[in-house]
């Protein structure tokens, strides 16, 4: 659960969410994402409110990698890109499915349904999904969980590229490492607040874990809900 959490994130940032379980990371992940509605507040997506009637245009800019895959386990691997490509709209759906499925080392298995994939195939697919129509901002809930090497070597080589070209993205980890080398900002969430933040410049993998376990023992309850990533 949050608690007057407050955050801006500016366009084109790359912000890596820490925190333990319970924290918070996910359901922060599924306000923005209008796969949650919050009790109160305000939540804005690119100017537009992700609480009322705006949601279409949100989800049209966006993608979304979690937990869950979204993906139909009685379509195959090119049926259900074509699907989600032909809900957005994508030009030549045909030619940007089949290319995702290229790059993503699914070809071989692109007429295969996706129940029969394992579970690093259907994360694979999942990013592929999610990057169809090219969004403007991608929320990524813990993504490399249950990636193979190669597929965790992709995903890292994507995200580089996607921070390249100007677009937000927003990551939740339980990796110090990983947020610290993918995101211009960190910040820790603890007991649904946001407890601490800062560039990821600024830090060494050491003093952003030693400052993390920092927070975790002294923020609970008591961080300052308005602190800025």
């Amino acid at each position: 659960m949050l608690d007057g959490l407050s955050l801006e994130i500016a366009a084109g940032t790359s912000l890596s969410l820490l925190g333990p379980n319970g924290a918070g990371k996910t359901t922060l992940l599924r306000i923005l994402a209008t796969l949650a509605r919050p009790t109160s507040g305000r939540v804005e997506v690119n100017g537009l409110d992700a609480r009322g009637r705006d949601q279409i245009a949100i989800r049209a800019r966006i993608g979304v990698i979690s937990h869950q895959t979204f993906l139909y386990d009685g379509l195959t691997a090119r049926e259900n890109l074509l699907f989600f490509a032909r809900q957005y709209g994508v030009p030549d759906a045909r030619g940007r499915a089949e290319g995702l499925l290229r790059e993503f080392g699914l070809w071989e298995r692109r007429d295969d349904r996706v129940g029969t994939f394992s579970r690093g195939m259907q994360q694979r697919l999942t990013i592929a999904r999610a990057i169809l129509h090219e969004p403007e901002i991608l929320f990524l809930d813990e993504p490399f969980t249950g990636l193979d090497p190669a597929a965790s070597r992709l995903l890292r080589a994507l995200f580089e590229r996607l921070r390249g070209s100007g677009r937000t993205l927003v990551m939740t980890t339980h990796s110090v490492a990983e947020g610290l080398a993918l995101g211009d900002r960190w910040a820790i969430l603890a007991g649904g607040v946001l407890a601490d933040g800062g560039a990821c410049r600024e830090l060494t993998p050491a003093a952003l874990e030693a400052r993390y376990f920092e927070v975790l023992e002294t923020a609970h309850g008591s961080a300052p809900a308005g602190a800025r990533a």
